[in-house]
């Protein structure tokens, strides 16, 4: 099975936290792996069925199952749930997962960790090795858009319109090199383009730890 591990820090009371991450409305706002998510009325344990986006006029569909939401003592909250998906374009067969919060000195400490089996056999597999990380840096993309939002008031939609502007910006600086005619001045640009810091109200999946650890991110 693949596995994916994100954890960040927000400094936000734990009810806002809740709010955004539990109530079905507000999750695919912030969150770049769902298009839109709806409640499955009256059924019991809570299901869900989602879709995402992944060209212009295509989505795949999925579904999931909260399979258990409790408090723990100290005020940690933990909610965990199963997902799959029937259609076969998807390359996840199905898959669970936590997320847990956890009050820290100044916040929460917000994490997630699941597991998911891939379908179409061997070539599943190996069409995994390029969307397992790229799944895992959506989750934790997603999760510092969560905190932009919940401690600084940048709103999703915000929030990806900066990071929309911040490619464009870093793309046409590698563009623009070339005409200098200076091949030394490519890699510079480049690398400029690469490493330089994203803008504080940019979301960033390197603000996030990705793997366990005692202390948190950032």
């Amino acid at each position: 099975m693949a596995r994916i591990y994100v954890e960040t820090i927000i400094a936000a009371p734990m009810e806002r936290i809740w709010a955004a991450t539990q109530d079905h409305r507000q999750h695919p706002r912030w969150d770049a792996r769902f298009g839109r998510i709806d409640p499955v009325q009256g059924s019991e344990p809570a299901a869900f069925t989602y879709a995402t986006a992944v060209l212009p006029g295509v989505e795949i569909a999925g579904y999931g199952v909260h399979s258990g939401e409790r408090q723990r003592d100290g005020g940690e909250a933990v909610s965990s749930l199963r997902f799959g998906s029937a259609d076969r374009r998807s390359p996840i067969r199905e898959g669970a997962g936590y997320w847990r919060y956890v009050p820290v000195a100044g916040g929460v400490r917000f994490l997630t960790g699941y597991a998911y089996r891939t379908r179409w056999g061997r070539a599943g597999r190996l069409v995994d090795l390029a969307f397992g990380p790229v799944f895992g840096w959506a989750t934790a993309w997603s999760f510092d858009r969560l905190r932009l939002w919940l401690e600084h008031g940048v709103t999703p939609e915000r929030a990806r319109r900066n990071a929309v502007v911040e490619c464009l910006l870093r793309a046409a600086l590698v563009a623009a090199a070339p005409a200098a005619g200076r091949p030394l001045l490519v890699l510079v640009a480049a690398g400029l383009a690469i490493g330089f810091p994203p803008y504080r109200k940019t979301p960033a999946a390197r603000r996030c730890r990705r793997r366990p650890g005692k202390d948190g991110p950032r």
